[in-house]
Parts: structure tokens; C-alpha cells; sequence
């Protein structure tokens, strides 16, 4: 079966960055299964999977306004110490959900000066390429409640 809208695929991967360095993997013998063409996965890497089948390989490198987008410095803000319930136990690299007129945003303290805190609301991995490497498990249909429900269970 070729991957394509409303299948479940399941994948093994390792997925690095320019550097080499790895970033994320799947666990060994626990594939990633998703309902493709669905958003699941960033769209560079699922655009890629079309077409592939049960046992082939892929090496996809996706840029990033193909997975989650450049880095926008507007989304690190300076927010003043006093606004955080403890900010004595506020540390860099702290990751926490921030309530906004737009809802929750997950940030991360990036620095801690004088009386503010650098808040970041971009992805971790904006403006990285990635850089993936693996191999289609599993290919097959979905079935109705995952269509429903918009994910492979």
C-alpha cells in the first residue's frame, strides 16, 4: 500500500540537525505511527513519505518554513521579575505555559538580568533544517474512528 491521505503510517527515525547532532528518535521497536495528511507530522517530512510503501527507506532534509518555521524575534519578550509568582526560583531554561489574549503559549526563559526575564515563545527547533533518516514500517488504511477522531490510536 502507498502512503498517501488517510493511512496510518508507522515509521522508525532518527532525526538530527546540520550539526549531526540527534535530536529525536524513535524508540527501538516502537515505530511512529500517524494519520497522514491529517498535519500530524511537520509538513516537509509527510510530503516526502508520499508515494513510499512498507520497508522503504527515506533521507529527507526539510528546511525550516517546511517543519516549525524561522525564528521570529518578536516572540521573545522582556517580562518584568515581579510578574512571576516566585521569581526567586525562576532559572534559565525553565519552560512553563503563558496565558495570552490568544490562549496558552508554551515559552523558555532564555536569560535572567537585573529585574526581567527573557521570555521565548518560538518552537525549540525554528529555524533549524532537519534533517531525517529512517524507514516505513507500516502502511494501512484508517480506520473510521481515527478519521473521526484526526489521529492513528
Amino acid at each position: 500500500m502507498l502512503i498517501g491521505d488517510k493511512c496510518v503510517v508507522s515509521i522508525e527515525y532518527t532525526l538530527k540537525d546540520d550539526d549531526g547532532t540527534v535530536i529525536d528518535q524513535s524508540a527501538e521497536g516502537q515505530p511512529l505511527a500517524y494519520l497522514h495528511g491529517f498535519g500530524n507530522i511537520i509538513p516537509g517530512l509527510e510530503q516526502e513519505l508520499v508515494g513510499k510503501v512498507a520497508g522503504d527507506g527515506f533521507q529527507v532534509t526539510v528546511k525550516p518554513e517546511d517543519a516549525y518555521g524561522e525564528r521570529m524575534e518578536q516572540l521573545v519578550q522582556q517580562v518584568p521579575l515581579a510578574t512571576f509568582p516566585e521569581p526567586e526560583k525562576l532559572e534559565v531554561g525553565m519552560r512553563f505555559t503563558a496565558q495570552t489574549e490568544q490562549g496558552d503559549i508554551p515559552v523558555v526563559i532564555t536569560a535572567i538580568e537585573n529585574d526581567e526575564a527573557s521570555v521565548d515563545a518560538n518552537h525549540p527547533l525554528a529555524g533549524v533544517t532537519l534533517h531525517f533518516e529512517g524507514k516505513v514500517v507500516d502502511v494501512r488504511d484508517a480506520t473510521e474512528e481515527e478519521l473521526e477522531h484526526g489521529h492513528a490510536h
